[in-house]
C-alpha cells in the first residue's frame, strides 16, 4: 500500500563531478531535511551571500540549454534537471543540497547516478501528510512548434513526450510513462543528454557545453552517434526529454496528479507551462494524497454497490 507522507533521506551523500557547461570541477552533497522544507539547494562557495535557493518556478533565471536557478543576490546554480528528476521520481519531497559551484554534476548525462545515491542515502519517511497539485482545467503553453500542455487525470502522473529532428538518426520519436520510481529508474533514468557536433563551438563560445564530452553526452555528427558504446535505447533522445520534463515539473514544489504532453519542447516551454498554470488558481488544487485517495477509493466502492443493487 502507498505511504503518502513526506520523504527525505536517511543520511548525507556526496560526489564529485564535472559541470556540463563551466567544464569546473564540482562536489555537492545530499542532506536529509526536515518536514516542509521542500527541495532547497545551497551553494557553499560565495562569502557574504544568501547562498540558499529553493528548486522552484519562481526561481528560474535562465534555460537555454539547462535549468538555472537564482535568488536576489545573484547566487544561481545550473543544470539542475536531471537530479531533480531522480529525486522527484524517488518521491523525497524535503532535501538540502550542498553544492560548491555554480552547477550540478553532470556524471554520465543522465539521471541515473542521483537515482543511486538517493537509494545508497535510503528514502526516510517523516511524519507530515504529502500533498500534490491536482490539476482541474486544461493549460497550455504554445510558441511556434512547441507546445507543452497539463490536463486533468484521476489518479498520478502520466505523461507523453514527442520529438522531431532533421537528422534523420533521430527523427521523430515519442514516449509515454507513468511517473513511478519503478518505470522511471527502469525505463528513463539511463537516457543520456546530447547534442550536435556542428553546435559545438558556437555552445562553448557563449560559455555553454564546456565539460561536455562522450562521456556524459550523447554527440551526433550528421547522421552518425559518435560514442563508441552507441545508444543505451533505441529512442534515447525522446527518454531524455522526457527525463528532463520529469525534472522541470518538479519545479512546481509538488508532483502533480494530471496529464503531461510535450512537443518539441524544452526547458524553457515547461517552466512557461508551471507559470500558466499558477496564474489561474482556478487551474489546480493542492490536495492531501492520503484524502484525496481515500475518497477515490470510497467513490468506486459506492459505484459498485449501486451498479450491484441495479443489476
Amino acid at each position: 500500500m502507498e505511504n503518502y507522507q513526506q520523504k527525505t533521506i536517511k543520511h548525507e551523500i556526496s560526489c564529485v563531478g564535472i559541470g556540463l557547461h563551466t567544464g569546473n570541477k564540482i562536489s555537492m552533497t545530499l542532506k536529509p531535511a526536515d518536514v516542509n522544507t521542500g527541495i532547497v539547494f545551497h551553494r557553499t562557495d560565495p562569502a557574504g551571500k544568501d547562498a540558499y535557493i529553493p528548486a522552484h518556478h519562481d526561481y528560474v533565471v535562465d534555460t537555454r540549454m539547462c535549468t538555472c536557478i537564482g535568488n536576489k543576490d545573484g547566487v544561481k546554480i545550473a543544470t539542475i534537471e536531471h537530479l531533480m528528476a531522480a529525486i522527484h521520481a524517488m518521491g523525497v519531497n524535503n532535501l538540502l543540497i550542498d553544492i560548491d559551484g555554480p552547477e550540478t554534476p553532470v556524471m554520465d548525462g543522465s539521471a541515473v547516478p542521483f537515482v543511486f545515491l538517493l537509494e545508497c542515502a535510503g528514502i526516510k519517511v517523516q511524519n507530515a501528510p504529502l500533498k500534490a497539485i491536482r490539476v482541474l482545467k486544461p493549460v497550455s503553453f504554445k510558441n511556434g512548434d512547441k507546445e507543452v500542455t497539463l490536463q486533468p487525470a484521476d489518479k498520478g502522473l502520466k505523461m507523453h513526450f514527442a520529438i522531431d529532428f532533421p537528422a534523420s538518426i533521430i527523427g521523430h520519436q515519442e514516449a509515454d510513462l507513468d511517473l513511478t520510481a519503478a518505470n522511471f529508474k527502469n525505463m528513463f533514468s539511463r537516457a543520456r543528454t546530447f547534442g550536435f557536433l556542428q553546435d559545438i563551438e558556437m555552445l562553448r563560445s557563449i560559455g555553454l557545453a564546456r565539460g561536455g564530452s562522450l562521456d556524459n553526452a550523447i554527440l551526433v555528427n550528421d547522421n552518425t552517434i559518435m560514442n563508441k558504446d552507441g545508444l543505451r535505447y533505441s529512442n534515447e533522445f525522446v527518454r531524455h526529454k522526457m527525463l528532463d520534463a520529469v525534472g522541470d515539473l518538479y519545479m512546481s514544489g509538488y508532483t502533480l496528479i494530471g496529464e503531461f504532453s510535450g512537443n518539441r519542447s524544452g526547458h524553457t516551454d515547461t517552466n512557461a507551462l508551471l507559470t500558466a498554470l499558477f496564474a489561474d488558481e482556478s487551474n489546480y488544487e493542492i490536495v492531501d494524497m492520503a484524502s484525496y485517495y481515500s475518497s477515490l477509493a470510497q467513490e468506486a466502492d459506492d459505484d459498485k454497490e449501486f451498479r450491484l443493487e441495479c443489476a
